[in-house]
């Protein structure tokens, strides 16, 4: 396991040299989307360049632009989107509960943030803009700056390594002592 502090946006360089159980921490710009956002951005794309993005799957607290809780949400909710946001540029995906491998083979990565961690979070985050805000505050599309942004696991990389499959395959396998 290797501790990478990368910035966004992100390169491919950067998603490349990660490997699933990597600890990362991320500076820069962070986006945020949910159910919504998601499916709005797939009718109509993003209004916002998502290039080289780190996109957190997280529906935030704002207060007067402070960031008040940013915990993350169920991914699981969005996988029918992933194909399409990693189309946009986006790098990698914030959240918690996994999402299915496949859409990262060669291009991103799917980054594990502790649940439970929102005041933790908003620490480490401060409003830059936010897009979308027609569909509500924990549905729009919220732009972070980052600061040492984690920790968080690499639990899909882009080498087709996947923490969770690991996990599932293990319970299914006899116990042994």
């Amino acid at each position: 396991m290797t501790e990478y502090h990368l910035r966004t946006p992100l390169s491919e360089g950067d998603v490349q040299k990660l490997v699933a159980g990597d600890l990362v921490f991320l500076s820069g710009p962070l986006f945020t989307a949910r159910d919504k956002a998601h499916a709005l951005m797939r009718r109509a794309g993003s209004p916002v360049s998502l290039e080289g993005a780190a996109l957190y799957h997280c529906g935030p607290l704002i207060l007067d632009d402070r960031v008040l809780s940013a915990g993350p949400t169920t991914s699981g909710r969005m996988a029918r989107y992933t194909d399409e946001i990693l189309g946009l540029g986006v790098r990698a995906i914030i959240g918690k509960g996994g999402l299915p491998g496949e859409p990262f083979q060669n291009r991103a990565v799917y980054l594990a943030y502790p649940g439970g961690c929102g005041a933790a979070a908003a620490l480490q985050l401060r409003v830059l803009s936010v897009h979308l805000p027609e569909l509500g505050m924990a549905e729009s599309l919220w732009v972070f700056e980052a600061k040492e942004f984690g920790p968080m696991i690499v639990a899909v990389d882009a080498h087709g390594k996947d923490l969770y499959q690991e996990v599932r395959r293990s319970a299914q396998e006899p116990e042994t002592y």
